[in-house]
């Protein structure tokens, strides 16, 4: 029997023009934004979704948190699903009366054109530093990866574009649609005019045009004001009302996994945070640093490096955890394919103080670090925020950072 056969040039354009002809174009039929960037992805996601609900739109959020939607109780282990997957789920939300999408997208994502027959109706850019590049080779690649999302979709309306990073600042000049942009330290179309950072959260007011927006959120750190004005410039270019915004933005508690904050029973604290690159290593530490109450108070940091990533942001890892650590715990993240011992021989290179232990498991590395924490002391988890498992030798074995936390936390 002979089976029929067609050649094409791009196995993978053409999957997801397929797949979205398929199901019959399911974006066409709801309003999508796509957010991309570096760190900041999730959160941002998370922000406009909560204002979108408040304004009593049926949206669904897609990314790495899976899919969040009233009904769904899907998780992912990428940012952005294959093509077929993505339009069957958009399809499943269409169906469901879903009618907003808020999609995170994904640098492999964008570059393996995944997304490529998405109907995307506005687009957001948080910030951009070097991620991945074990396989975009540079940051210029990564770059332009990311831009595709800006200079791709002609029946996006608006783009909103965090112009305090530089990247940012180079998107608005290839933009093909109207844009947006967003600073937290210059007049711009929407910025703070002014804001305050404490453990209680962020206190502030978003200048958009004529209109003022109230901020009293939970979400702490300077990199949340970013999220923060992203998703505001987002829901106002969408028409969205200043109160849907207020309440969307201060009604949306700790995203799962970004700075997520347990008390202990030992009267310490420990927080659990996703971030796995240099930048968002510095971000998060500098912060919790930043916003501690007793200065005498030990800061313990659990964290390891991925497997077949990018070597080169190993031992900068260790370095900066250095700088804010009383003691480093370095453990195992998703390894993979890698020998353990040579990628924690690659993490401990930069370290120059002999204030760390290495483990080749990290639950034992994580109940050291608990164990030792007292009142004020604060355990600093990263790398795996809400993971269940860690990638080993090609196997997922169940494994969650958080389980193990709530051991050491009061019984509720």
């Amino acid at each position: 029997m002979s089976i029929p056969n067609i050649k094409v040039t791009n196995p993978r354009k053409e999957v997801s023009r397929i797949a979205a002809e398929f199901y019959n174009h399911p974006t066409k039929k709801m309003n999508v934004v796509g957010i991309t960037g570096t760190n900041g992805k999730t959160s941002t996601a998370s922000l406009l979704t909560s204002i979108l609900n408040s304004a009593g739109k049926k949206a669904a959020q897609i990314g790495t948190l899976g899919i969040i939607a009233e009904g769904y109780s899907e998780n992912k282990s990428l940012t952005t699903p294959d093509s077929i997957t993505l339009h069957q789920n958009l399809n499943n939300l269409c169906n469901d009366g879903f009618t907003h999408i808020v999609m995170e997208a994904s640098s492999h994502a964008l570059d393996q054109y995944r997304i490529n027959d998405i109907d995307f109706n506005f687009t957001v850019f948080t910030n951009l530093y070097p991620e991945h590049l074990d396989y975009h080779g540079t940051i210029e690649n990564y770059f332009e990866a990311k831009v595709k999302l800006f200079t791709s979709y002609p029946n996006s309306t608006a783009a909103v574009i965090n112009i305090d990073n530089e990247y940012g600042k180079a998107i608005t000049t290839r933009c093909t649609v109207p844009v947006i942009n967003t600073s937290m330290f210059s007049n711009t179309d929407i910025s703070f005019l002014n804001y305050k950072i404490s453990l209680n959260g962020i206190h502030g007011t978003i200048q958009a045009g004529g209109i003022s927006y109230n901020i009293e959120s939970s979400m702490i750190g300077e990199f949340n004001v970013e999220n923060i004005l992203c998703a505001t410039a987002t829901g106002s270019t969408m028409g969205i009302g200043k109160k849907a915004i207020e309440d969307g933005i201060n009604l949306c508690k700790s995203i799962p996994g970004r700075m997520e904050i347990f008390s202990l029973r030992s009267g310490g604290t420990a927080i659990v945070d996703y971030a796995h690159t240099p930048d968002a290593y510095e971000k998060v530490l500098s912060t919790i640093k930043e916003l501690m109450i007793d200065s005498k108070a030990k800061i313990y940091i659990v964290f390891g490096c991925g497997g077949d990533r990018d070597r080169s942001k190993r031992s900068v890892m260790a370095s900066i955890a250095e700088q804010y650590a009383t003691h480093s715990f370095v453990t195992p993240d998703n390894p993979r394919n890698e020998k353990l011992p040579e990628i924690n021989e690659e993490i401990v290179s930069g370290f120059k103080k002999n204030n760390f232990d290495v483990f080749m498991d990290r639950e034992k590395g994580l109940r050291a670090a608990l164990d030792m924490a007292v009142k004020n002391d604060i355990v600093i988890v990263l790398g795996k925020g809400r993971e269940e498992y860690q990638e080993i030798g090609g196997k997922l074995i169940s494994y969650s950072d958080i389980n193990i936390i709530n051991e050491y936390c009061h019984e509720s």
